[in-house]
């Protein structure tokens, strides 16, 4: 493999408006119910009563916006009976449409929701890394369309150097499951994972 490509999100300029996922969901005309770039709400902190009768509280929200990592090690790859997902030699991964059988157990493997199911195509489908538009040399139309530019895309270690080796925020798993071609810049009220909850699993 040549290079890495990999996503890098800044959560403190991420304002939830989901011009990202819009984005992605207009180049490629998803279907309700499959949205490969998703922005979701995670809230922490609690009030609390003070015995003079007094309220305190530590509330804080942020947003956390997510698509396939195109992980280094990806258990989607791993899981595939067909080996209809692969990985490119620039570290995309991609879906061979015409050898997947729809069995979803790239779903099942993802811990990040990343490959979903088109049923009216009956194959998985997944965030490209907008690689047509990388091969013509611009950029994923969700980095494209950020209006705060919380998003951006490079290789992996020219991204490490700019901005950090986060690789993980609260709701995401654990980095160590799939070694995600992700960088994140924490929001400043950055939660513990397990210490808030999603606000709009609706949405994600």
């Amino acid at each position: 493999m040549t290079k890495q490509y990999a996503f890098h999100f800044n959560s403190n300029m991420c304002t939830g408006c989901k011009a990202c996922q819009i984005a992605c969901k207009d180049k490629w005309d998803l279907p309700v119910g499959v949205t490969w770039r998703r922005v979701a709400e995670y809230s922490t902190g609690n009030w609390t009563t003070n015995p003079d009768g007094s309220h305190t509280q530590n509330v804080s929200a942020y947003y956390v916006s997510i698509a396939c990592n195109h992980c280094q090690n990806p258990l989607c790859v791993e899981v595939c009976p067909t080996t209809a997902m692969h990985k490119r030699e620039d570290g995309i991964v991609e879906i061979d449409t015409s050898a997947c059988i729809g069995c979803r157990y790239c779903e099942w493997a993802c811990p990040y929701g990343a490959p979903q199911f088109n049923a009216a195509l009956g194959v998985m489908t997944k965030c490209t890394f907008c690689s047509d538009a990388l091969d013509a040399g611009g950029s994923p139309s969700c980095v494209a369309a950020c209006p705060s530019r919380a998003l951006d895309f490079g290789e992996l270690e020219e991204l490490k150097a700019k901005y950090g080796d986060v690789q993980e925020l609260a709701p995401l798993p654990s980095a160590d499951l799939t070694s995600p071609s992700l960088i994140i810049s924490p929001h400043r009220d950055a939660a513990p994972v397990g210490a808030g909850a999603v606000a709009n699993p609706e949405e994600v």
